[in-house]
């Protein structure tokens, strides 16, 4: 059986992070190894804390792992410290691992930061070089770009600068935009633009559980571009049948 390893935040509500991508993966059919780099204290209308896991003992919970697991493709999204940043890095290429898909979460749905001061750099300096698949939303990829981005075009010159920061292959993905939650692709030759159905609501978790279908399409041995289009396709399944447990956002059926 293959597996995927997913280090970020643990979301008590189930509906995101190491809860929600272990969802995915088992979906998927693939088995799932988690490390959590922050735990937090959030439900479905938001995150109101965060507790970073101590350096040491997340550095260990790797090692320990990898030791024993090597998986076929790994998946980060919160990370918070910058010295998570350095230590997934120093991991990746210590156990020679492949098949990395970075969700560079920068806030929460609400506006809460995610990140630690000077992690943001850390993040494009030091991981982006190291990713098969980046996943940034329309917001993230300003931040990392410092453009705005308002349209279709804007996208892909988006994708562009961030394409030279490294990663093998840029996602950005616009849920925000207008007419259609479309995500843009672009491998340093071609853009592809990959469109779905725009589903009324807020719903949590579809950034995470996007990045973990690409990471378990990977895993299967599918290329890019056919995990992107599988992980989309699953995400907006996931909407359309959402729960309502909570006050705030729905929670993906995954």
């Amino acid at each position: 059986m293959k597996s995927v390893l997913t280090i970020g935040g643990s979301d008590p509500s189930g509906g995101a992070g190491l809860q929600g991508d272990l969802k995915v993966f088992k979906t998927f059919g693939v088995h799932g190894l988690s490390v959590p780099a922050a735990l937090t204290a959030q439900n479905t209308s938001g995150v109101e804390a965060i507790l970073p896991v101590e350096k040491g003992f997340f550095t260990r919970q790797i090692d320990v792992l990898l030791r024993d697991i090597r998986p076929d493709a790994l998946k980060a999204g919160m990370m918070y410290s910058g010295w998570a940043v350095e230590v997934i890095a120093e991991k990746i290429k210590a156990f020679s691992l492949t098949n990395f898909v970075l969700d560079p979460v920068t806030v929460s749905s609400t506006g809460i930061s995610l990140v630690d001061e000077g992690t943001l750099d850390k993040i494009r300096e030091i991981l982006f070089p190291l990713s098969r698949v980046i996943t940034p939303n329309i917001y993230e990829a300003s931040v990392f770009t410092g453009m705005n981005i308002e349209d279709e075009a804007s996208m892909q010159d988006a994708a562009i600068v961030l394409k030279k920061m490294g990663p093998e292959v840029v996602v950005i993905t616009g849920g925000h935009l207008e007419r259609v939650t479309l995500d843009m692709y672009y491998d340093g030759n071609d853009f592809h633009e990959i469109e779905s159905e725009k589903i009324s609501g807020e719903y949590h978790g579809t950034g995470c559980a996007f990045s973990a279908a690409i990471a378990a399409s990977l895993a299967i041995g599918h290329p890019p571009l056919d995990s992107v289009r599988r992980a989309k396709e699953f995400v907006t399944g996931a909407i359309r049948k959402a729960h309502h447990l909570g006050k705030g956002m729905g929670l993906l059926n995954l």
